[in-house]
């Protein structure tokens, strides 16, 4: 039988001592530590951005900054698809594709292939990933780059 240490502690609310193992002091320890980490050491990105859709154009609303970034569309442009997670946003359309991230300072395109057709696309934090028929494209709303490779 393991031995028990026993340390008093009061009962908050009769003022009583009560005894407490060890364990039972390490377990709470243990769980305050994992709700503190939980809270403070998250990785959970903060929404930032927010787009509004017109007929006409695409705005996006960086709500860290206060900005607003305007993105005007083409004639004969027609968005297909926007995606938006908490700091980066696409738009893909029938010309190209557009981002903006929390940090990217506006809208950065990238021109879609003769004859590409588009898959898919998700994003999530600050990251975007758009799969076409030709290639697997990734857009970082930390610095607003594109990059791409073949399929």
């Amino acid at each position: 039988m393991p031995t028990k240490i026993l340390i008093s502690v009061a009962d908050t609310v009769s003022g009583n001592a009560q005894p407490v193992t060890l364990l039972s002091q390490v377990l709470v320890f243990a769980a305050l530590a994992l709700l503190v980490a939980g809270r403070a050491g998250g990785d959970e990105v903060e929404k930032a951005l927010f787009l509004v859709m017109e007929e006409d154009r695409v705005v996006a609303s960086n709500a860290q900054t206060g900005q607003f970034f305007d993105l005007d569309l083409q004639a004969k442009e027609e968005v297909l698809e926007r995606i938006v997670a908490s700091g980066v946003a696409v738009v893909v359309t029938n010309q190209r594709f557009v981002g903006i991230g929390a940090f990217s300072g506006g809208w950065r395109s990238l021109r879609r292939m003769a004859g590409e057709k588009f898959k898919s696309a998700e994003a999530q934090d600050y990251a975007a990933l758009v799969v076409t028929s030709n290639r697997i494209i990734s857009f970082s709303g930390r610095n607003g780059s594109w990059s791409h490779t073949t399929r």
